[in-house]
């Protein structure tokens, strides 16, 4: 999959099937509509291409109060739409400039000239350009007279996409990861890089990873600890995970996530790790001292050794 930072860079090939979206978190529902790009570029003799933007639109347009809290980062989008196939992909930056553009402009200057759909597959309700006044029946209309097809996914479909979307969110917040990972087609993860706590696990013979999240738009789920797969240099370890404010040693503490990776000595300051989140084990607790809490993360470690265990 070729990979362009904006339009500009993509150059024109015959054949083109194009669709727009944010496709954020690329589950089961996108697949299925991913899978129907493919299949019409390999009918067509041609290639397929998804068209998304960065930032999210109300990052930009309301930047103050946008709340906007996505299920995957720029690169795990990246990573997940080569999976699917797709010949092309155009991560276009989205401005205030370029939210200004009409309907009509953006068919024109976007679909016809730089990027020449042969076939464009869009959302029965796709609203476009400024004020979202484009619709499906300027595209079929334009598409008529500038040389490209439009295929229009079923409502029935998209309300799936949709659904699945909020959905999945839903589930994360109540720390209901199992439901997100079945909507999703994988577990949900979270990748970052580890940072120097205070080391207090360490000296009650429970050391973590202490993984800071860069991008601040990343959804994290509901606090609570969780049993996790990490991974770290191509590999895959089991652990556990903590996301919270860690109640017993701080009052009105920031937001931490906390790995314990079983069976794992080596330094990983400032190394780039994920975790993938299989099952939510327990809500957090407030403890009445440390030994209290030395106690709970034994009995927690030895369910996650259970849990693995039934692993197949």
């Amino acid at each position: 999959m070729k990979i362009y930072q904006s339009i500009d860079e993509f150059k024109p090939v015959a054949g083109l099937v194009v669709t727009i979206g944010t496709f954020d978190g690329v589950h089961l529902g996108h697949k299925k509509l991913l899978s129907r790009i493919v299949e019409l570029a390999s009918e067509k003799n041609g290639e397929s291409l998804v068209l998304t933007f960065f930032p999210h639109p109300r990052m930009v347009l309301r930047p103050e109060e946008h709340g906007v809290e996505l299920l995957s980062t720029t690169t795990e989008k990246v990573d997940l739409l080569r999976e699917s196939g797709i010949n092309h992909l155009v991560i276009h930056p989205f401005s205030r400039d370029f939210s200004a553009m009409s309907a009509s402009q953006f068919i024109q200057t976007i679909i016809a000239q730089k990027l020449q759909a042969s076939k464009l597959v869009i959302g029965y309700d796709h609203r476009f350009g400024n004020q979202r006044a484009g619709s499906i029946r300027e595209l079929r209309l334009s598409g008529q007279n500038l040389g490209f097809e439009v295929e229009e996914i079923p409502e029935q479909d998209i309300d799936a996409i949709a659904i699945s979307s909020t959905r999945i969110r839903k589930a994360l917040k109540d720390g209901r990861v199992g439901e997100a990972a079945a909507l999703l087609g994988r577990p949900y993860s979270l990748s970052g890089i580890v940072v120097r706590g205070n080391r207090i696990g360490h000296s009650i013979g429970f050391p973590t990873a202490n993984i800071r999240i860069p991008e601040s738009y990343k959804l994290i789920p509901s606090e609570g600890v969780y049993l996790a797969r990490f991974g770290f240099g191509g590999k895959s370890f089991h652990s556990m995970v903590s996301i919270g404010r860690r109640p017993t040693l701080e009052s009105n503490g920031k937001l931490s996530i906390e790995a314990h990776v079983l069976d794992f000595n080596d330094d990983l300051y400032g190394a780039v790790v994920s975790v993938y989140l299989l099952d939510k084990l327990r809500d957090n607790i407030r403890f009445q001292d440390l030994d209290a809490l030395k106690s709970q993360l034994k009995t927690d470690r030895e369910a996650t050794k259970l849990f693995f265990n039934h692993q197949p």
